[in-house]
């Protein structure tokens, strides 16, 4: 499986440092407790810490340069050589001074920042996103979502590494212009997608269902649908689907259960690989 450790699937924690993300907004503001999260997240066992200084919620209206550099910086800076780094940005200038704090990755929702990555010397992951969060729910639509978003992801790729970048991700975009319908249809055809992305050369699938809002039907007792922090089961069920798809890496909020899912996850696919034999089609 593309892009494991130690035999598993990475996992990406989130370390939101926002007032307004739509479920941790406000815990981690202040720097001290963002580093606090982000090392009980290495203690969990996270592959990668991912620090976002904007959210991208539906409705959420663009930050600041200065005030997103204020808010990702100093926190990198203190977790910098004590895991690895990812910064959740669509800006060059903060993209530049986050890899300049100690970040290797840039997470791209806006799917633009390739040429940073290549003349830093930085992975990328692209994701796609049907409008911008102030209103990529209002109205999301396709003639065919699956089509449509992994041709846009694998140019995307094929651009990147054209470009020099040496490390690229591949990301649906799951809740980003997208309905529930268009995130199960992306989800059940996940392993399309791993397939295509290795056949590009391309680093793994990255997917992020965590939380997210079309999860809080699953699982409700009535018609109102559960909150973000009640979410779990839902989410790594979705994961635990992805990396069984062969995605590389997920990204989630709950980091301890998601790193053991990742480790069976692991174990079931070795135990799936007949000695001295490959994997071959035994998906």
């Amino acid at each position: 499986m593309t892009g494991q450790q130690h035999g598993r699937p990475l996992v990406m924690g989130v370390l939101n440092v926002t007032p307004d993300s739509f479920s941790d907004g406000g815990r981690y503001v202040e720097r001290d407790r963002a580093v606090e999260r982000g090392l009980a997240m290495v203690a969990e066992g996270a592959d990668l810490v991912d620090v976002g200084g904007e959210s991208s919620r539906p409705g959420a209206t663009p930050v600041a340069v200065d005030e997103e550099l204020r808010r990702v910086v100093p926190v990198l800076l203190a977790l910098a050589g004590r895991v690895r780094l990812s910064v959740d940005t669509t800006k060059e200038v903060v993209a530049r001074a986050a890899v300049a704090a100690g970040a290797t990755l840039l997470n791209d929702i806006s799917g633009r920042l390739w040429p940073v990555a290549a003349a830093e010397g930085v992975g990328w992951v692209a994701m796609h996103m049907q409008g911008t969060p102030a209103d990529m729910q209002l109205d999301p639509h396709y003639g065919d979502v699956v089509g449509e978003v992994h041709r846009w992801l694998l140019e995307r790729l094929r651009t990147a590494l054209d470009a020099g970048v040496e490390e690229v991700w591949v990301d649906q975009g799951i809740g980003f212009g997208k309905t529930a319908e268009h995130n199960l249809a992306l989800l059940a055809h996940l392993d399309e997608l791993v397939e295509a992305t290795a056949a590009a050369g391309g680093r793994g699938v990255l997917v992020g269902t965590s939380r997210k809002r079309f999860l809080g039907a699953f699982g409700a007792p009535g018609d109102e649908p559960l909150g973000p922090d009640e979410r779990l089961e839902a989410s790594l069920a979705t994961a635990v689907w992805a990396m069984a798809q062969g995605a590389g890496m997920v990204r989630v909020h709950d980091v301890a259960p998601t790193v053991v899912a990742a480790g069976l996850v692991g174990l079931a696919e070795e135990a799936a690989v007949p000695v001295g034999g490959s994997m071959g089609g035994s998906r």
